[in-house]
């Protein structure tokens, strides 16, 4: 019995559409990282990107538990001297709410050579309206 590898011919990319309006961060994340990198898939290679794309809408609604929303902290560096920069999660998403769930998602990527082909292919909007229409994204529940 040989082992299965799956070739680029054997991969089939769909487009999801994920509303996570009122729904928990980290939960969500999850769900949306697994999507994106084929684990949903039987076809799954962990060295494959053989995941799906995932447009993701409502990200300025979406539900942190607990004091998070004060507590947690997001840094970030100008790369200038004394260029650490640090937000809270409320100023976060009251500037851009996408970027909360993206680092999210990015955070349960595994750091390798796949990791920007993987998250190229998540679209964040922080309202309703998105651009991908033309692509007829499945929707899917988190539950």
């Amino acid at each position: 019995m040989k082992t299965f590898s799956p070739k680029k011919q054997d991969i089939q990319r769909k487009w999801y559409i994920v509303d996570v309006k009122d729904r928990t961060l980290g939960k969500a994340a999850t769900k949306i990282a697994n999507i994106l990198r084929g684990k949903n898939k039987p076809i799954f290679a962990p060295h494959v990107d053989c995941g799906d794309y995932v447009v993701v809408i409502n990200a300025k609604d979406i539900h942190m538990t607990g004091s998070k929303v004060n507590k947690k902290k997001y840094y970030r560096h100008t790369r200038y001297p004394n260029g650490l920069k640090e937000e809270t999660a409320m100023e976060v998403l009251n500037k851009h709410p996408e970027r909360v769930l993206e680092r999210a998602v990015a955070g349960m990527i595994p750091p390798n050579k796949l990791k920007q082909a993987i998250l190229g292919k998540l679209k964040v909007y922080a309202g309703a309206e998105h651009q991908h229409e033309a692509q007829k994204p499945e929707p899917i529940k988190l539950s």
